[in-house]
């Protein structure tokens, strides 16, 4: 059914945000490149789902009934192009091809267990500015009109408000808004200045759908807000010591293997986007509450049994 899945909100939201960017700003996005990071990765999620499929039950022949009528799910895929489409820029469409691969690929070869730790979009983003001449990413895009920010933290609150991941939010704004007050107050500047630094829809837009992915960030809260606070910090340094415009997708690149460590630290259930769709209001909220516990508890007996 349209909409009862929490991605296919974040989906509307992306596809309104790209309208409205391609209809109200200058941006240098050609349609044809849209279509080319769609299909890809579509394409792409699609292919290695079969793959990984058939080798699964070349491997566990009795599970070969049930898994036949699994059908890949498509959204996280298309969620994925859409980012790519939201904050990079190509002049070939080879190169959002190549962004497009890569980043569905980072899911199925940088996993432990069955979680992925590189939040894809960012992944391919990366890798499309390391290995291609032609890519490159604009933090300036939106500019600094105050409706586009009330625009992001609505749609995005309404998204982390039923998957629960407003703590890593918080705490990336959090600190980083406090390292450049306290940079701002050591230089002696404006406060015009500060919050020249930090009203920008790029930053909203990291900090509201992009670092909060619940599939690749660390499972329990604290491991979330660690986490967040230490991207935080490297932003703030590459940002103001290197001068990397792009200092938050350097960030989060650099420290997404931190995911492992930290929910080795701190143990957790793992996000479930059905769980959340429970939560979110099929369920009665203690009734849930009581399920995942149960569920948890369940896999650290089994895990213990092993």
């Amino acid at each position: 059914m349209l909409l009862k899945d929490i991605r296919d909100y974040q989906i509307l939201f992306l596809g309104l945000f790209l309208v409205l960017g391609i209809g109200t700003r200058d941006w240098t996005l050609r349609p044809e490149l849209i279509g080319v990071a769609i299909a890809t990765s579509l394409a792409t999620q699609w292919i290695l789902s079969l793959v990984i499929s058939h080798w699964s039950l070349a491997n566990n022949k009795g599970q070969m009934t049930n898994d036949k009528k699994q059908m890949p799910n498509l959204r996280s895929a298309l969620i994925t192009s859409l980012g790519l489409s939201l904050l990079l820029r190509a002049d070939c469409w080879t190169t959002m091809a190549i962004a497009a691969v890569i980043a569905i690929a980072s899911k199925f070869i940088f996993k432990i267990g069955d979680k992925h730790f590189f939040n894809p979009t960012n992944f391919g983003i990366i890798s499309a500015l390391i290995l291609t001449p032609d890519a490159w990413v604009s933090p300036g895009q939106w500019g600094e009109e105050w409706w586009y920010g009330l625009l992001f933290a609505g749609t995005g609150g309404m998204i982390l408000q039923r998957v629960g991941r407003w703590d890593t939010t918080a705490a990336f704004l959090g600190s980083y808004s406090l390292l450049e007050a306290i940079r701002n107050l050591w230089l002696g500047w404006t406060w015009d200045v500060y919050w020249h630094r930090l009203m920008s829809g790029s930053l909203l837009l990291f900090a509201l759908f992009m670092i909060t992915d619940p599939r690749s960030i660390p499972n329990s809260r604290i491991g979330r807000v660690v986490w967040a606070i230490c991207i935080a910090g490297l932003t703030f340094i590459l940002r103001n010591y290197f001068f990397i415009s792009t200092a938050v997708f350097w960030a989060l690149f650099a420290l997404a293997p931190l995911t492992i460590l930290l929910d080795v630290l701190w143990l957790a259930p793992r996000f479930s986007w059905q769980e959340a769709d429970e939560e979110a209001g099929e369920v009665p909220f203690v009734e849930t509450r009581f399920i995942a516990s149960n569920r948890f508890i369940a896999s650290l007996i089994k895990n213990a049994e092993v």
